[in-house]
Order: C-alpha cells, then structure tokens, then sequence
C-alpha cells in the first residue's frame, strides 16, 4: 500500500466567487507526463471550469506545467481533461446547469491513498457582491477572535 500524498491543488478562489450547493469527486483522464507533473505540485486551478459535451464531463482551462524531464511527448498545458463520473451523475449536472447563474468548478485537485489522481468538483451558484464583502468580514472576524484569544 502506498503512503498517502500531501499533492493538493486548491481553487482558492472558487469559495469565495461562488455558493456550493453540491460537491463530487471525479477520477481523471492524465496522459503519463501530466500526472508526473501534478505529483511535484505543477498545477493550477485557476480560471478552470467543467462542462458537458456529448454526455461527458470536460474540464477546460486547468493548467498542468510541462513535465521538466519530458522529451517530444510532452503534453500540452491547457487542454482539456476528460473526468470519469457516472452517467447519472453527469445528466444530473447538466441538468441543473441549463439553470441560470449554476456552473461547475473544480474545487481541488489530489492524489488519493492509490496513486490516482482525483479532483472534487462542484455545483456553484454565483455569489453577489454583498455576499462577498460578508463573506471577507466574517474572516475578519474569525482573524480577530483568533488573535484576542492568543493574547489571553
């Protein structure tokens, strides 16, 4: 058995744009060099998102560095991964995405107890900006909380 890896990719960004309604977890298609990469951490989340296309999930625009050691087989950055859902799974995200304001984020990227890579992705609904500034001052104030109580 494999030790689990401390490989997490986090869309930072992703909590504080959008509310979660409901959260999946998602095998994903890598060619050899790209999951080498995401092992030394080379990958972002950022700006990514899914979609549904010809009754598979996609998710477009995550960026996956180079592999430094590969040679002309090297993949291409930004293409699009194709993520391994059940087909349920998959109708119902589409589904709830013809709503308006719902989209699919992918919210973190990990390399699980078996060496596979694995991302959890979810069903977002835009936040407003009102939501936002509460959401900025509520950790302000779990920051405060923090600091008054280390000085007791």
């Amino acid at each position: 058995m494999k030790a689990k890896s401390d490989v997490k990719i986090v869309n930072k960004k992703a909590k504080f744009e959008y509310i979660i309604l409901d959260r999946y977890t998602a095998g994903i298609v890598l060619y050899g060099t790209e999951i080498k990469s995401i092992r030394e951490g080379k990958a972002s989340l950022v700006d990514s998102y899914c979609a549904v296309e010809h009754g598979e999930m996609y998710v477009k625009q995550m960026h996956i560095a180079e592999y430094r050691f590969g040679s002309y087989a090297n993949h291409d950055s930004k293409r699009d991964r194709k993520l391994l859902l059940q087909r349920r799974e998959i109708r119902k995200l589409e589904k709830a995405t013809k709503d308006t304001g719902k989209t699919i984020v992918p919210l973190c990227l990990f390399i699980n107890e078996k060496g596979l890579a694995k991302m959890e992705i979810a069903l977002c609904q835009g936040k407003h900006t009102y939501d936002k500034r509460q959401a900025l001052r509520e950790a302000d104030d779990k920051r405060e909380m923090a600091r008054l109580r280390a000085n007791v």
